[in-house]
């Protein structure tokens, strides 16, 4: 049954972010569904619960959603839809909060909130996170790199990326996080040394 609800869930995702092009789209939503459900496993997490919020995580994102009530009506709807039982709907919606960086960089309650945040987090740093931010600067009009102070895509590395890795919950994350973060400031010396 989980499977057949995970089906309907990522077809779900597909149908409403295939098209972005911000670097929130199907794509990340699967990648941080998988990681949520590995950390879950190493940190005694309820494996399904995270892997379906981290499915979901980003249907309830201010910046991706216009009206935050509706939106989460229809992931009720999708869940009712999918028979989970209202216990389980609770930790899913549960697990979802609080995940976004924007959230004031505030810990989630729950367990599985946790690896669903490291594991969205996760996919913000490392090769797939720097091509994403560069996918969301360009979507929002933004110049690579300025010798000004003007907000750009590699500002945001120090806005926000190199942070990331202090702000991971769970150990599992810290350590996959580790190597991503360093491959973030490889890229950076590497990016200075060819702007002149």
């Amino acid at each position: 049954m989980e499977d057949e609800v995970l089906e309907n869930i990522s077809s779900f995702i597909y149908n409403r972010f295939r098209h972005d092009a911000t670097g929130h789209d199907f794509y990340h939503m699967k990648r941080v569904a998988k990681m949520a459900k590995r950390l879950a496993v190493l940190e005694g997490a309820d494996p399904f619960i995270s892997e379906t919020a981290g499915w979901l995580h980003d249907t309830l994102d201010p910046k991706l959603t216009e009206n935050l009530t509706e939106a989460k009506q229809e992931v009720i709807n999708l869940l009712e839809f999918c028979h989970i039982p209202q216990k389980e709907q609770k930790q899913i919606l549960r697990a979802m909060e609080a995940v976004s960086f924007k959230s004031g960089h505030r810990i989630p309650q729950c367990i599985e909130g946790k690896v669903v945040q490291d594991a969205d987090r996760l996919d913000a740093i490392g090769a797939i996170g720097i091509a994403r931010a560069f996918s969301f600067g360009g979507a929002k009009g933004q110049a690579l790199h300025s010798e000004t102070s003007e907000e750009t895509t590699i500002r945001h590395f120090y806005d926000k990326l190199l942070k990331i890795q202090g702000l991971l919950n769970t150990p599992s994350a810290v350590k996959i996080g580790q190597k991503r973060h360093d491959f973030l400031e490889t890229y950076l010396h590497q990016f200075y040394e060819e702007w002149m």
